[in-house]
């Protein structure tokens, strides 16, 4: 199969310690759905919940690994299938992406742009500089190398004002959800190669837990439908973020089960991908 999993369980930015244990469960269905092993780099720790300066140094060692990973997976011709428990860890993955596949289109589904620099973002939270780093927005000391112009905003719902104003200035593509969104992403991807970044709080609430709840999303057959458009280009990858296991700290944990069959279109491709 040409498919390496891979899942990232160690902090990254994390407000709670849910989505590490998220990307562990993803793992875990995976490797017994599609029968592979899982490479796992991390381990789960208490979350910091501070600001990004710290989170940063804290987590960039994981970082690094997780990079050595995909060079590693490239290197082999192989495809990333990925739980990266927060979106801060595409600080890392996005820049071997765009090293190895310059003609890459990246497709951002998440509530937020991410596109905030250290200069401009009100919170201080490292996973809202996720996709800013990957374009060379910011120095993040894990290279950069995606241009805007090959991303794709899907499904923002949260913008802040610096993003709007990039997003206005024609530089980057965004999409909301609308009943016409299968056509528009078709469209805008316009043939090319893609990889896959998926937040799970691009969808509407309730149906999977995430740290991030904003309504007005995508449901899972809209997910699926997408997918499927995006399964008649090559798919270079697919990363899965922001997937926490349990509604509580102490609640019973939720299967991710749902988020891949809506995916399934992705997976398969990339199966027969060579």
């Amino acid at each position: 199969m040409s498919i390496a999993l891979t899942v990232f369980q160690g902090r990254a930015g994390d407000h709670n310690d849910l989505a590490m244990l998220g990307a562990q469960s993803i793992g875990s269905h995976l490797s017994r759905t599609l029968g592979i092993e899982t490479t796992y780099i991390g381990s789960p720790e208490k979350a910091l919940n501070t600001d990004w300066r710290i989170e940063l140094e804290h987590t960039i060692p994981a970082l690094r690994d997780i990079q050595a990973r995909f060079e590693e997976i490239f290197d082999q011709g192989l495809r990333p299938l990925s739980a990266t428990s927060r979106c801060a860890v595409s600080i890392a993955t996005l820049p071997v992406v765009a090293k190895y596949r310059k003609d890459a289109c990246v497709v951002w589904f998440d509530s937020h742009a991410d596109l905030n620099t250290p200069s401009t973002s009100t919170t201080g939270y490292l996973g809202g500089l996720a996709l800013s780093g990957p374009v060379g927005m910011w120095d993040s000391g894990l290279g950069s190398g995606l241009e805007l112009s090959n991303v794709v905003l899907v499904g923002q719902r949260d913008l802040d004002p610096f993003e709007v104003d990039l997003i206005n200035s024609s530089r980057i593509r965004h999409l909301k959800p609308s009943n016409n969104l299968a056509a528009e992403l078709e469209y805008a991807i316009a043939g090319r190669p893609v990889y896959i970044h998926l937040d799970c709080d691009v969808l509407s609430p309730g149906i999977v837990p995430t740290d991030y709840v904003h309504p007005d999303g995508l449901s899972l057959e809209d997910l699926r439908s997408v997918c499927v458009v995006m399964s008649k280009s090559e798919v270079i990858g697919v990363e899965v973020a922001e997937f926490q296991n349990a509604w509580s700290p102490d609640g019973e944990p939720v299967s991710p089960a749902p988020i891949f069959d809506a995916l399934n279109p992705l997976i398969n491709r990339m199966k027969n991908e060579r």
